[in-house]
Protein backbone atom coordinates (compact mmCIF):
# COMPACT_ATOMS: atom_id res chain seq x y z
CA UNK A 1 0.00 0.00 0.00
CA UNK A 2 1.28 3.38 -0.74
CA UNK A 3 1.35 5.86 2.17
CA UNK A 4 -1.57 7.99 1.38
CA UNK A 5 -3.17 4.71 1.38
CA UNK A 6 -1.78 3.68 4.41
CA UNK A 7 -2.97 6.91 6.50
CA UNK A 8 -6.04 7.04 4.89
CA UNK A 9 -6.79 3.48 6.59
CA UNK A 10 -5.60 5.13 9.98
CA UNK A 11 -7.63 7.41 9.74
CA UNK A 12 -10.35 5.27 9.44
CA UNK A 13 -9.55 3.03 12.30
CA UNK A 14 -9.18 5.57 14.79
CA UNK A 15 -12.30 7.81 13.50
CA UNK A 16 -14.49 4.51 13.92
CA UNK A 17 -12.62 3.65 17.13
CA UNK A 18 -13.74 6.59 18.36
CA UNK A 19 -17.36 6.24 17.53
CA UNK A 20 -17.47 2.58 18.33
CA UNK A 21 -16.06 3.43 22.27
CA UNK A 22 -18.86 6.12 22.58
CA UNK A 23 -21.28 3.72 21.26
CA UNK A 24 -20.16 0.92 24.01
CA UNK A 25 -20.40 3.67 26.38
CA UNK A 26 -23.90 4.55 25.48
CA UNK A 27 -25.24 0.71 25.29
CA UNK A 28 -23.87 0.41 28.83
CA UNK A 29 -24.79 3.56 30.16
CA UNK A 30 -29.00 2.99 28.77
CA UNK A 31 -29.55 -0.34 30.02
CA UNK A 32 -28.00 0.53 33.90
CA UNK A 33 -25.08 -1.39 32.83
CA UNK A 34 -22.64 1.70 34.53
CA UNK A 35 -23.79 4.02 36.42
CA UNK A 36 -24.49 7.38 36.78
CA UNK A 37 -24.32 8.14 32.75
CA UNK A 38 -21.61 10.43 31.28
CA UNK A 39 -22.16 10.89 27.63
CA UNK A 40 -26.15 10.90 27.38
CA UNK A 41 -29.62 9.21 28.97
CA UNK A 42 -32.89 9.58 28.27
CA UNK A 43 -34.71 12.82 28.55
CA UNK A 44 -37.90 11.86 29.76
CA UNK A 45 -38.77 8.80 32.29
CA UNK A 46 -35.58 8.62 33.83
CA UNK A 47 -34.71 8.54 37.14
CA UNK A 48 -32.08 11.70 38.07
CA UNK A 49 -29.52 9.54 38.42
CA UNK A 50 -29.76 7.79 34.75
CA UNK A 51 -30.94 10.44 32.46
CA UNK A 52 -29.45 12.97 30.14
CA UNK A 53 -29.31 16.45 32.81
CA UNK A 54 -27.13 14.15 34.81
CA UNK A 55 -24.95 13.27 32.08
CA UNK A 56 -24.70 17.13 31.56
CA UNK A 57 -24.18 17.32 34.82
CA UNK A 58 -21.51 14.99 35.09
CA UNK A 59 -19.45 16.62 32.36
CA UNK A 60 -19.91 19.98 34.21
CA UNK A 61 -18.38 18.73 37.36
CA UNK A 62 -15.79 17.35 35.30
CA UNK A 63 -14.97 20.79 33.61
CA UNK A 64 -15.11 22.42 37.13
CA UNK A 65 -12.18 20.14 38.18
CA UNK A 66 -10.19 21.10 34.66
CA UNK A 67 -10.78 24.26 33.27
CA UNK A 68 -8.54 23.78 30.86
CA UNK A 69 -9.31 20.65 29.54
CA UNK A 70 -11.48 19.88 26.19
CA UNK A 71 -14.29 17.28 25.89
CA UNK A 72 -11.77 15.05 23.78
CA UNK A 73 -9.94 14.68 27.54
CA UNK A 74 -13.90 14.03 28.86
CA UNK A 75 -14.52 11.45 26.73
CA UNK A 76 -11.21 9.70 27.36
CA UNK A 77 -11.40 10.31 31.72
CA UNK A 78 -14.87 7.85 30.37
CA UNK A 79 -12.93 5.31 28.72
CA UNK A 80 -10.53 4.96 31.00
CA UNK A 81 -12.65 4.49 34.12
CA UNK A 82 -13.77 2.03 32.66
CA UNK A 83 -10.56 0.09 31.61
CA UNK A 84 -10.12 0.17 35.40
CA UNK A 85 -13.06 -2.40 35.69
CA UNK A 86 -11.80 -6.10 35.48
CA UNK A 87 -14.91 -6.40 32.79
CA UNK A 88 -13.89 -3.58 30.14
CA UNK A 89 -10.31 -3.49 30.80
CA UNK A 90 -9.61 -5.38 27.11
CA UNK A 91 -12.48 -3.07 25.62
CA UNK A 92 -11.12 0.04 26.95
CA UNK A 93 -7.46 -0.61 27.45
CA UNK A 94 -4.67 -1.32 25.47
CA UNK A 95 -6.78 -3.07 22.79
CA UNK A 96 -8.97 -0.01 21.71
CA UNK A 97 -7.05 2.05 18.67
CA UNK A 98 -8.04 4.82 20.94
CA UNK A 99 -5.48 4.31 23.62
CA UNK A 100 -2.52 4.71 20.95
CA UNK A 101 -4.01 7.74 18.92
CA UNK A 102 -5.20 9.32 22.64
CA UNK A 103 -4.93 12.89 21.17
CA UNK A 104 -5.80 12.23 17.22
CA UNK A 105 -9.31 13.46 17.80
CA UNK A 106 -9.65 17.18 18.18
CA UNK A 107 -11.95 18.72 21.09
CA UNK A 108 -14.37 20.81 19.34
CA UNK A 109 -15.07 16.93 16.95
CA UNK A 110 -15.12 15.29 20.37
CA UNK A 111 -18.07 18.06 21.50
CA UNK A 112 -19.59 17.46 18.55
CA UNK A 113 -19.39 13.83 19.39
CA UNK A 114 -21.11 14.17 22.67
CA UNK A 115 -24.02 16.32 21.02
CA UNK A 116 -24.55 13.56 18.30
CA UNK A 117 -25.12 11.65 21.32
CA UNK A 118 -27.76 14.00 23.62
CA UNK A 119 -29.58 14.94 20.05
CA UNK A 120 -33.31 15.14 21.14
CA UNK A 121 -35.73 14.15 18.34
CA UNK A 122 -37.84 17.46 18.26
CA UNK A 123 -40.22 16.39 15.52
CA UNK A 124 -41.15 13.70 17.26
CA UNK A 125 -41.06 11.50 20.66
CA UNK A 126 -39.16 14.93 22.16
CA UNK A 127 -36.95 11.87 23.34
CA UNK A 128 -33.11 11.33 23.12
CA UNK A 129 -32.95 9.91 19.33
CA UNK A 130 -30.13 7.56 19.91
CA UNK A 131 -31.70 5.26 22.82
CA UNK A 132 -29.77 2.07 22.89
CA UNK A 133 -31.71 0.31 25.32
CA UNK A 134 -32.51 -3.29 24.91
CA UNK A 135 -33.80 -5.49 27.98
CA UNK A 136 -32.46 -8.72 26.14
CA UNK A 137 -28.89 -6.83 25.76
CA UNK A 138 -28.83 -7.83 21.74
CA UNK A 139 -25.49 -6.57 20.50
CA UNK A 140 -25.98 -7.85 17.04
CA UNK A 141 -26.60 -4.12 15.81
CA UNK A 142 -23.27 -3.64 16.76
CA UNK A 143 -22.37 -5.83 13.44
CA UNK A 144 -24.77 -3.87 11.15
CA UNK A 145 -22.80 -1.17 12.68
CA UNK A 146 -19.24 -2.01 12.32
CA UNK A 147 -20.69 -3.09 8.18
CA UNK A 148 -21.89 0.36 7.43
CA UNK A 149 -19.54 2.87 9.39
CA UNK A 150 -17.21 3.52 6.47
CA UNK A 151 -17.69 2.22 2.73
CA UNK A 152 -13.88 2.18 2.28
CA UNK A 153 -13.04 -0.27 5.22
CA UNK A 154 -16.25 -2.26 4.14
CA UNK A 155 -14.81 -2.78 0.60
CA UNK A 156 -10.93 -3.03 2.08
CA UNK A 157 -12.35 -5.61 4.41
CA UNK A 158 -15.02 -7.48 2.56
CA UNK A 159 -17.32 -6.71 5.65
CA UNK A 160 -20.61 -9.28 5.45
CA UNK A 161 -22.43 -10.44 8.20
CA UNK A 162 -23.48 -13.39 8.63
CA UNK A 163 -27.41 -13.89 9.00
CA UNK A 164 -28.51 -16.06 12.07
CA UNK A 165 -29.85 -18.87 10.26
CA UNK A 166 -27.00 -19.52 7.98
CA UNK A 167 -25.00 -19.31 11.37
CA UNK A 168 -27.16 -21.41 13.20
CA UNK A 169 -26.92 -23.88 10.21
CA UNK A 170 -23.41 -24.39 10.09
CA UNK A 171 -22.93 -24.86 13.60
CA UNK A 172 -25.54 -27.43 13.99
CA UNK A 173 -23.60 -29.61 11.41
CA UNK A 174 -19.52 -28.10 12.45
CA UNK A 175 -19.63 -27.33 16.18
CA UNK A 176 -22.78 -30.04 17.33
CA UNK A 177 -20.89 -33.17 15.62
CA UNK A 178 -17.84 -32.23 17.37
CA UNK A 179 -19.04 -31.89 20.59
CA UNK A 180 -20.48 -35.54 20.11
CA UNK A 181 -17.31 -37.24 18.69
CA UNK A 182 -15.02 -35.59 21.24
CA UNK A 183 -16.99 -34.64 24.26
CA UNK A 184 -16.63 -30.89 26.48
CA UNK A 185 -13.63 -32.75 28.02
CA UNK A 186 -12.90 -31.21 31.63
CA UNK A 187 -10.04 -28.58 31.50
CA UNK A 188 -11.06 -27.29 34.21
CA UNK A 189 -7.72 -26.33 35.46
CA UNK A 190 -5.63 -22.96 34.05
CA UNK A 191 -2.15 -22.54 33.85
CA UNK A 192 -0.95 -19.41 34.54
CA UNK A 193 -2.47 -16.82 32.16
CA UNK A 194 -5.98 -17.72 33.40
CA UNK A 195 -6.36 -20.10 30.05
CA UNK A 196 -7.40 -22.96 29.74
CA UNK A 197 -5.48 -26.03 29.42
CA UNK A 198 -5.14 -27.71 25.84
CA UNK A 199 -7.21 -30.73 26.68
CA UNK A 200 -10.45 -28.57 26.59
CA UNK A 201 -12.87 -28.41 23.52
CA UNK A 202 -12.00 -25.94 20.89
CA UNK A 203 -13.66 -24.09 18.13
CA UNK A 204 -12.51 -21.15 16.18
CA UNK A 205 -13.94 -18.88 13.09
CA UNK A 206 -10.79 -17.21 11.57
CA UNK A 207 -12.31 -14.63 10.37
CA UNK A 208 -14.67 -14.02 12.84
CA UNK A 209 -15.91 -10.28 11.67
CA UNK A 210 -18.18 -8.83 14.42
CA UNK A 211 -18.87 -12.42 16.32
CA UNK A 212 -21.81 -14.12 15.45
CA UNK A 213 -20.42 -17.64 15.24
CA UNK A 214 -18.73 -16.89 18.31
CA UNK A 215 -21.92 -15.89 19.98
CA UNK A 216 -23.43 -18.65 18.85
CA UNK A 217 -20.71 -20.98 19.59
CA UNK A 218 -20.39 -19.93 23.36
CA UNK A 219 -24.09 -20.15 24.32
CA UNK A 220 -24.45 -23.63 22.63
CA UNK A 221 -21.23 -24.67 24.19
CA UNK A 222 -22.23 -23.45 27.66
CA UNK A 223 -26.09 -25.22 26.92
CA UNK A 224 -23.86 -28.40 26.87
CA UNK A 225 -21.79 -27.56 29.59
CA UNK A 226 -25.53 -27.11 31.82
CA UNK A 227 -26.31 -30.33 30.55
CA UNK A 228 -23.34 -31.92 31.56
CA UNK A 229 -23.08 -30.38 34.93
CA UNK A 230 -26.54 -29.21 36.46
CA UNK A 231 -25.53 -28.55 39.78
CA UNK A 232 -21.93 -27.07 38.50
CA UNK A 233 -20.77 -23.38 39.29
CA UNK A 234 -22.52 -21.56 36.70
CA UNK A 235 -19.11 -18.86 36.83
CA UNK A 236 -17.08 -21.57 36.13
CA UNK A 237 -19.28 -22.98 33.75
CA UNK A 238 -19.60 -19.21 31.38
CA UNK A 239 -15.60 -19.41 31.51
CA UNK A 240 -15.19 -23.21 30.16
CA UNK A 241 -17.80 -22.53 27.17
CA UNK A 242 -15.24 -19.01 26.65
CA UNK A 243 -12.68 -21.19 26.95
CA UNK A 244 -13.32 -23.20 24.01
CA UNK A 245 -14.56 -20.38 21.65
CA UNK A 246 -11.73 -18.32 19.71
CA UNK A 247 -11.82 -15.81 17.31
CA UNK A 248 -9.30 -13.62 14.46
CA UNK A 249 -9.85 -11.04 12.12
CA UNK A 250 -7.87 -8.41 10.51
CA UNK A 251 -10.62 -5.23 11.15
CA UNK A 252 -9.65 -4.25 14.52
CA UNK A 253 -12.45 -2.62 15.19
CA UNK A 254 -14.38 -6.08 14.69
CA UNK A 255 -12.73 -7.71 17.19
CA UNK A 256 -13.33 -4.76 20.02
CA UNK A 257 -17.46 -5.65 18.70
CA UNK A 258 -16.62 -9.43 19.19
CA UNK A 259 -15.02 -8.78 22.53
CA UNK A 260 -17.48 -6.58 23.78
CA UNK A 261 -20.05 -8.57 22.64
CA UNK A 262 -18.78 -11.83 24.44
CA UNK A 263 -18.37 -9.58 27.67
CA UNK A 264 -22.22 -8.98 27.57
CA UNK A 265 -23.02 -12.30 26.65
CA UNK A 266 -20.93 -13.44 29.71
CA UNK A 267 -22.22 -10.99 32.05
CA UNK A 268 -25.68 -11.98 31.07
CA UNK A 269 -25.38 -15.38 31.19
CA UNK A 270 -23.60 -14.92 34.88
CA UNK A 271 -26.81 -12.60 35.73
CA UNK A 272 -24.07 -9.89 36.77
CA UNK A 273 -26.45 -6.57 35.56
CA UNK A 274 -23.59 -3.82 36.90
CA UNK A 275 -20.17 -3.90 35.23
CA UNK A 276 -18.66 -3.10 38.37
CA UNK A 277 -19.49 -6.99 39.81
CA UNK A 278 -17.90 -8.21 36.30
CA UNK A 279 -15.24 -10.21 36.87
CA UNK A 280 -12.26 -10.43 34.25
CA UNK A 281 -13.62 -12.96 31.04
CA UNK A 282 -10.59 -14.11 29.24
CA UNK A 283 -11.11 -14.15 25.87
CA UNK A 284 -9.59 -16.01 23.02
CA UNK A 285 -9.63 -13.08 20.90
CA UNK A 286 -6.82 -11.40 18.40
CA UNK A 287 -6.21 -9.16 15.72
CA UNK A 288 -4.60 -9.79 12.51
CA UNK A 289 -3.98 -12.13 9.53
CA UNK A 290 -5.21 -14.96 9.60
CA UNK A 291 -3.88 -16.45 6.42
CA UNK A 292 -0.38 -15.06 7.54
CA UNK A 293 0.56 -15.81 10.90
CA UNK A 294 1.01 -19.96 11.55
CA UNK A 295 0.22 -20.36 7.57
CA UNK A 296 1.56 -23.57 6.53
CA UNK A 297 3.72 -22.40 3.45
CA UNK A 298 5.78 -20.00 5.88
CA UNK A 299 9.01 -21.71 6.15
CA UNK A 300 10.80 -19.37 8.18
CA UNK A 301 7.72 -19.06 10.98
CA UNK A 302 10.71 -21.01 13.50
CA UNK A 303 12.83 -18.31 13.52
CA UNK A 304 9.63 -15.93 13.45
CA UNK A 305 10.96 -13.74 10.43
CA UNK A 306 7.89 -13.56 8.49
CA UNK A 307 5.69 -13.50 11.56
CA UNK A 308 7.52 -10.24 12.33
CA UNK A 309 7.24 -8.79 8.75
CA UNK A 310 3.84 -8.91 8.89
CA UNK A 311 2.87 -8.22 12.37
CA UNK A 312 1.02 -4.81 11.61
CA UNK A 313 0.60 -2.52 14.42
CA UNK A 314 -3.26 -3.31 15.61
CA UNK A 315 -2.00 -6.72 15.70
CA UNK A 316 -1.49 -9.07 19.16
CA UNK A 317 1.04 -11.27 17.76
CA UNK A 318 2.07 -13.36 20.69
CA UNK A 319 -1.84 -14.13 21.16
CA UNK A 320 -2.04 -14.65 16.78
CA UNK A 321 0.74 -17.54 17.35
CA UNK A 322 -1.14 -18.69 20.74
CA UNK A 323 -4.55 -19.05 18.64
CA UNK A 324 -3.25 -19.82 14.91
CA UNK A 325 -1.69 -23.35 15.82
CA UNK A 326 -2.37 -25.32 13.00
CA UNK A 327 -4.19 -28.48 13.67
CA UNK A 328 -5.69 -27.73 17.22
CA UNK A 329 -9.51 -27.21 16.64
CA UNK A 330 -12.19 -29.45 16.61
CA UNK A 331 -14.69 -27.26 14.59
CA UNK A 332 -13.45 -24.41 12.29
CA UNK A 333 -16.12 -22.53 11.12
CA UNK A 334 -15.91 -19.21 8.79
CA UNK A 335 -17.57 -16.44 6.48
CA UNK A 336 -14.35 -15.45 4.65
CA UNK A 337 -14.05 -12.49 2.42
CA UNK A 338 -14.27 -13.02 -1.05
CA UNK A 339 -12.62 -10.33 -2.55
CA UNK A 340 -9.36 -10.75 -4.79
CA UNK A 341 -5.82 -9.43 -3.36
CA UNK A 342 -5.06 -5.60 -4.78
CA UNK A 343 -2.20 -4.76 -2.93
CA UNK A 344 0.96 -6.83 -5.12
CA UNK A 345 3.19 -7.39 -1.77
CA UNK A 346 0.58 -9.10 0.16
CA UNK A 347 -0.72 -10.82 -2.88
CA UNK A 348 2.35 -12.42 -3.29
CA UNK A 349 3.15 -13.42 0.13
CA UNK A 350 -0.42 -15.11 0.28
CA UNK A 351 0.32 -17.23 -3.01
CA UNK A 352 3.97 -18.37 -1.44
CA UNK A 353 2.15 -19.33 1.63
CA UNK A 354 -0.30 -21.18 -0.24
CA UNK A 355 1.28 -22.66 -3.17
CA UNK A 356 -0.97 -25.75 -3.38
CA UNK A 357 -4.01 -23.72 -3.98
CA UNK A 358 -3.42 -19.88 -5.14
CA UNK A 359 -3.90 -20.03 -9.45
CA UNK A 360 -3.88 -16.97 -11.39
CA UNK A 361 -6.20 -14.19 -10.19
CA UNK A 362 -7.20 -15.88 -7.15
CA UNK A 363 -10.37 -14.37 -4.73
CA UNK A 364 -9.28 -14.69 -0.62
CA UNK A 365 -11.73 -17.45 -0.75
CA UNK A 366 -9.49 -19.92 -2.02
CA UNK A 367 -6.50 -19.34 0.49
CA UNK A 368 -9.06 -19.23 3.45
CA UNK A 369 -10.41 -22.81 2.54
CA UNK A 370 -6.90 -24.19 3.23
CA UNK A 371 -6.60 -22.49 6.20
CA UNK A 372 -9.59 -23.29 7.48
CA UNK A 373 -8.91 -27.03 6.83
CA UNK A 374 -5.53 -26.26 8.32
CA UNK A 375 -6.34 -25.27 11.64
CA UNK A 376 -8.78 -28.43 12.06
CA UNK A 377 -7.16 -31.42 14.35
CA UNK A 378 -7.39 -34.88 12.92
CA UNK A 379 -11.04 -35.23 11.80
CA UNK A 380 -12.24 -31.96 12.85
CA UNK A 381 -15.32 -30.23 11.49
CA UNK A 382 -15.41 -27.92 8.62
CA UNK A 383 -17.87 -25.74 7.81
CA UNK A 384 -17.99 -22.57 6.17
CA UNK A 385 -20.29 -20.29 3.51
CA UNK A 386 -18.20 -18.75 0.57
CA UNK A 387 -18.48 -17.67 -2.92
CA UNK A 388 -18.90 -19.96 -5.43
CA UNK A 389 -16.78 -18.57 -8.06
CA UNK A 390 -13.90 -20.71 -7.72
CA UNK A 391 -16.37 -23.82 -8.99
CA UNK A 392 -15.92 -22.35 -12.51
CA UNK A 393 -13.34 -19.74 -13.23
CA UNK A 394 -9.97 -20.70 -13.74
CA UNK A 395 -8.30 -19.71 -10.76
CA UNK A 396 -10.36 -22.58 -9.14
CA UNK A 397 -8.77 -25.27 -10.75
CA UNK A 398 -5.64 -25.84 -8.06
CA UNK A 399 -8.23 -26.13 -5.18
CA UNK A 400 -10.36 -28.40 -7.08
CA UNK A 401 -7.97 -30.82 -8.51
CA UNK A 402 -5.27 -30.37 -6.52
CA UNK A 403 -6.36 -30.16 -2.50
CA UNK A 404 -10.03 -30.68 -2.19
CA UNK A 405 -9.02 -34.48 -3.51
CA UNK A 406 -7.17 -34.56 0.00
CA UNK A 407 -9.43 -33.71 2.73
CA UNK A 408 -12.97 -35.52 3.56
CA UNK A 409 -15.53 -33.10 1.68
CA UNK A 410 -18.68 -34.09 2.86
CA UNK A 411 -21.51 -31.46 1.53
CA UNK A 412 -21.59 -29.44 -0.73
CA UNK A 413 -24.38 -26.93 -0.85
CA UNK A 414 -25.37 -24.47 -3.48
CA UNK A 415 -27.14 -21.64 -1.77
CA UNK A 416 -26.85 -19.33 -5.04
CA UNK A 417 -30.64 -19.45 -5.59
CA UNK A 418 -31.42 -18.51 -1.88
CA UNK A 419 -31.65 -15.19 -0.64
CA UNK A 420 -28.97 -14.34 1.81
CA UNK A 421 -29.58 -10.74 3.15
CA UNK A 422 -26.22 -8.88 1.99
CA UNK A 423 -24.58 -11.42 -0.20
CA UNK A 424 -24.92 -10.04 -3.89
CA UNK A 425 -21.72 -12.51 -4.70
CA UNK A 426 -23.78 -16.38 -5.52
CA UNK A 427 -22.67 -18.29 -2.58
CA UNK A 428 -21.75 -21.94 -1.55
CA UNK A 429 -21.97 -23.85 1.36
CA UNK A 430 -18.94 -26.60 2.05
CA UNK A 431 -18.79 -29.20 5.06
CA UNK A 432 -15.75 -31.66 5.57
CA UNK A 433 -13.33 -33.40 7.60
CA UNK A 434 -9.72 -32.74 8.44
CA UNK A 435 -8.70 -35.86 6.79
CA UNK A 436 -8.84 -38.27 4.12
CA UNK A 437 -11.76 -38.74 2.39
CA UNK A 438 -13.99 -41.57 3.62
CA UNK A 439 -16.63 -42.61 1.11
CA UNK A 440 -17.25 -42.82 -2.13
CA UNK A 441 -19.73 -40.19 -2.52
CA UNK A 442 -20.25 -36.70 -1.23
CA UNK A 443 -23.58 -35.26 -0.47
CA UNK A 444 -24.91 -32.43 -3.13
CA UNK A 445 -27.65 -30.25 -2.94
CA UNK A 446 -28.09 -28.65 -6.22
CA UNK A 447 -29.96 -25.51 -6.61
CA UNK A 448 -32.81 -25.70 -9.41
CA UNK A 449 -34.24 -22.45 -9.54
CA UNK A 450 -33.88 -19.33 -7.08
CA UNK A 451 -35.84 -17.33 -4.97
CA UNK A 452 -38.69 -15.39 -6.94
CA UNK A 453 -39.18 -12.75 -4.92
CA UNK A 454 -37.81 -11.42 -2.13
CA UNK A 455 -38.74 -13.03 1.10
CA UNK A 456 -40.15 -11.29 4.06
CA UNK A 457 -38.35 -13.21 6.42
CA UNK A 458 -35.51 -14.58 4.43
CA UNK A 459 -34.98 -17.64 7.22
CA UNK A 460 -38.10 -18.50 5.65
CA UNK A 461 -37.42 -18.57 2.06
CA UNK A 462 -38.84 -20.94 -0.57
CA UNK A 463 -34.90 -21.80 -1.24
CA UNK A 464 -33.82 -22.09 1.89
CA UNK A 465 -36.47 -23.50 3.22
CA UNK A 466 -36.47 -26.43 0.91
CA UNK A 467 -32.43 -26.98 1.34
CA UNK A 468 -33.49 -27.07 5.28
CA UNK A 469 -36.12 -29.61 4.50
CA UNK A 470 -34.08 -31.41 2.18
CA UNK A 471 -30.78 -31.81 3.14
CA UNK A 472 -30.42 -35.25 5.09
CA UNK A 473 -33.17 -36.65 2.19
CA UNK A 474 -30.79 -38.08 -0.79
CA UNK A 475 -33.05 -38.50 -3.80
CA UNK A 476 -35.53 -35.70 -2.86
CA UNK A 477 -36.32 -33.32 -5.42
CA UNK A 478 -38.80 -30.15 -4.90
CA UNK A 479 -39.01 -26.77 -7.56
CA UNK A 480 -35.94 -25.43 -5.87
CA UNK A 481 -33.62 -27.94 -5.04
CA UNK A 482 -32.28 -31.41 -5.69
CA UNK A 483 -30.20 -33.83 -3.26
CA UNK A 484 -28.20 -36.92 -4.50
CA UNK A 485 -25.24 -38.52 -3.05
CA UNK A 486 -23.04 -37.79 -6.01
CA UNK A 487 -19.91 -39.22 -6.83
CA UNK A 488 -16.78 -38.02 -5.05
CA UNK A 489 -14.67 -38.24 -8.98
CA UNK A 490 -17.18 -35.49 -10.06
CA UNK A 491 -15.87 -32.32 -7.29
CA UNK A 492 -12.48 -33.66 -8.04
CA UNK A 493 -12.48 -32.38 -11.45
CA UNK A 494 -12.55 -28.67 -12.32
CA UNK A 495 -15.02 -26.84 -13.10
CA UNK A 496 -18.07 -27.78 -10.76
CA UNK A 497 -21.91 -27.53 -12.56
CA UNK A 498 -24.57 -28.06 -9.49
CA UNK A 499 -27.48 -27.29 -11.08
CA UNK A 500 -30.53 -29.72 -9.72
CA UNK A 501 -32.98 -31.33 -11.92
CA UNK A 502 -30.27 -33.84 -13.43
CA UNK A 503 -28.33 -30.73 -15.31
CA UNK A 504 -25.20 -31.50 -13.29
CA UNK A 505 -25.85 -35.79 -14.44
CA UNK A 506 -26.84 -34.83 -17.60
CA UNK A 507 -23.43 -32.53 -18.93
CA UNK A 508 -21.22 -35.08 -16.34
CA UNK A 509 -22.81 -37.76 -19.02
CA UNK A 510 -21.91 -35.37 -22.29
CA UNK A 511 -18.75 -34.80 -20.90
CA UNK A 512 -17.86 -38.53 -20.70
CA UNK A 513 -19.60 -39.47 -24.16
CA UNK A 514 -17.59 -36.61 -26.33
CA UNK A 515 -14.46 -35.96 -27.33
CA UNK A 516 -13.93 -32.99 -25.33
CA UNK A 517 -15.74 -31.47 -22.36
CA UNK A 518 -18.49 -29.47 -22.58
CA UNK A 519 -16.63 -26.58 -21.22
CA UNK A 520 -14.29 -26.10 -23.86
CA UNK A 521 -16.85 -25.40 -26.95
CA UNK A 522 -19.62 -23.33 -24.90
Amino acid sequence: ATFEEWRAELITQVAVAWVLSCVFVRFLEDNAIVAPPRISGALQGASHDAGLQRARDERETYFRAHPRETDRDYLLAVFDDLATLPGTKDVFGPHNPVSAYRNWLSGDAAQKLIEFFQKIDTDGTGEIIHDFTDPGWDTRFLGDLYQDLSEAARKKYALLQTPVFVEEFILERTLEPAITKYGLVTGQKTNDKGQMRNDLFKMIDPACGSGHFLLGAFARILKHWRAKEPGGSNRELVNRALASVHGVDLNPYAVAIARFRLLLAAMRECSIARLQDSPAFAFNLACGDSLLHGAPGDQQQVLGFHELAHAYQSEDLPELQRILKPGRYHAVVANPPYITVKDKALNQAYRERYPEVCHRQYSLAVPFMQRLFGLACQGGFVGQITANSFMKREFGKKLVEGYLPNIDLTHVIDTSGAYIPGHGTPTVILFGRQREPVTATVRAVMGIRGEPATPPDPSKGLVWSAIVRQIDLVGSQSGFVSVSDASRGYFERHPWSIGGGGAAELKAMLDQAAEKPLGDVV
